[in-house]
């Protein structure tokens, strides 16, 4: 499907598939056992350029298609690595508040040091007690004069110790119920502010993911983000919307990858004189899978074009190529070890490494359910709008039939019973 794709488009896509061909999958396996943040790798994006790739070119990026160019590398280096994939896509989640809010300062003093790799970032909204309800947070921040003192902790931040700047969200009116929260930009080093508990994880174990703790921790007013309390929630949810097409094409990368190596696999693999390719049960489950991917793939780069053409409302398709993509990258994975059988099981082989990365995609930036929620909430608008065209062809009373049913049971259904 190059064809569709723009010679920009492939040009981001080549750049990064030599980064990860070369680079990321000698180490993939290396790092995954280690735990350890895969420096050598940053050094080989920042060498490519591909941390311009989301950033305006005003402020030192490669402009263009921005959002699919994103997709295109964020899934390259996925199918070499699920890790890898989300170590580089943090940084854009967590620059994209600055894009879309900051002030002109922010931008000018931030966005080319992320373009050129030199400050990595970090996104911080989740707490213990607030995950998916990220309104509840609890994180404080007080004016005190021209500094704002932060107060509290952050729960499964991505990137945390390796980052440079991270972009805070805490609550600076708690009596607002709609200006309660604001973004702020916390740099490493800030007096007060501290890296805590480190993670194991299951998957995705290159990237660091742990707790930010702020303790009287002091930062300038300037650091607020676009230079106006209250409008950190609204910040960090349009942020959300444009960073899910970049977690679904993680999934994608991920799914494409693991479904290649099963490919090989299955083709080298002979049971009962044949390869197990060619068994038909197995020729349906690379048909499904397949066609599955490539469906994930559009609805991904659709999303995207949408994104960068600067269209309203992307909130639904935003969520929709997030929820299919990261559930077919969980299916497609889990079918990919099964293809091979018990080796599938063994870290011998890479194959259950996929596994592993992609369980994530369905839980981070939204759990899935969330996204139904969002899709859901969409299609409840769109049958306000549609009343209007579509009411004179349902009728405004629909008479049930009800003769077995008693009149309190009738009553409890808010239908008539049917009498003789």
């Amino acid at each position: 499907m190059d064809g569709l794709l723009s010679a920009e488009n492939l040009q981001w896509r080549e750049r990064a598939r030599k980064v990860a061909e070369e680079i990321v999958r000698p180490n993939a396996a290396k790092y995954d056992k280690l735990q350890e943040y895969p420096w050598e790798i940053q050094r080989a994006m920042k060498e490519a350029g591909l941390f311009r790739v989301w950033i305006p070119k005003e402020y030192g990026g490669a402009g263009g298609e921005r959002i699919l160019n994103l997709c295109l590398v964020v899934e390259e280096l996925s199918r070499a690595c699920g890790g890898v994939g989300v170590m580089f896509a943090v940084n854009a989640l967590g620059s994209f508040p600055i894009i879309l809010g900051g002030t002109e300062e922010q931008k000018q003093k931030w966005l080319p040091k992320i373009a050129s790799g030199e400050t990595l970032m970090a996104f911080c909204l989740s707490e213990k007690g607030s995950g998916s309800d990220a309104f509840s947070m609890r994180c404080r921040a007080r004016r005190d004069g021209d500094t704002l003192v932060i107060d509290g902790e952050k729960k499964w931040t991505t990137n945390g110790g390796a980052a440079t700047l991270y972009t805070l969200f805490a609550v600076t009116d708690p009596k607002s119920k709609s200006k309660r929260i604001s973004g702020l930009l916390v740099e490493k080093g800030t007096p007060g502010f501290s890296i805590k508990k480190v993670e194991d994880k299951m998957g995705i174990r290159c990237v660091p993911v742990v707790e930010t703790h702020f303790k009287n921790c002091r930062v300038p007013a300037s650091a607020v983000l676009g230079g106006e309390e209250g409008f950190g929630f609204k910040h960090a949810m349009s942020t959300l919307d444009l960073a899910r097409p970049g977690v679904a094409a993680q999934a994608l990368g991920l799914a494409q990858g693991a479904l290649e190596l099963a490919l090989v696999y299955t083709s080298r693999r002979r049971q009962f004189g044949q390869r197990i390719i060619d068994f038909q049960a197995i020729e349906h489950m690379i048909a499904e899978m397949g066609t599955k991917i490539e469906a994930a793939r559009q609805l991904i780069y659709a999303t995207a074009r949408a994104a960068d053409k600067g269209l309203e409302n992307i909130s639904r398709m935003s969520a929709m190529a997030k929820l299919y993509a990261t559930d077919v990258a969980m299916e497609v994975t889990t079918n990919c070890v099964q293809l091979f059988g018990g080796y599938g099981f063994m870290k011998d082989y890479p194959i259950e490494k996929y596994m592993r990365d992609a369980k994530i995609t369905q839980i981070y930036e939204g759990a899935n359910q969330v996204q139904k929620l969002v899709i859901s909430r969409a299609f409840k608008k769109d049958a306000t709008l549609l009343e209007s065209l579509l009411s004179r062809y349902i009728p405004q009373e629909t008479q049930y039939c009800v003769d077995d049913m008693a009149p309190e049971q009738a009553a409890a259904f808010n239908v008539p019973a049917v009498k003789e």
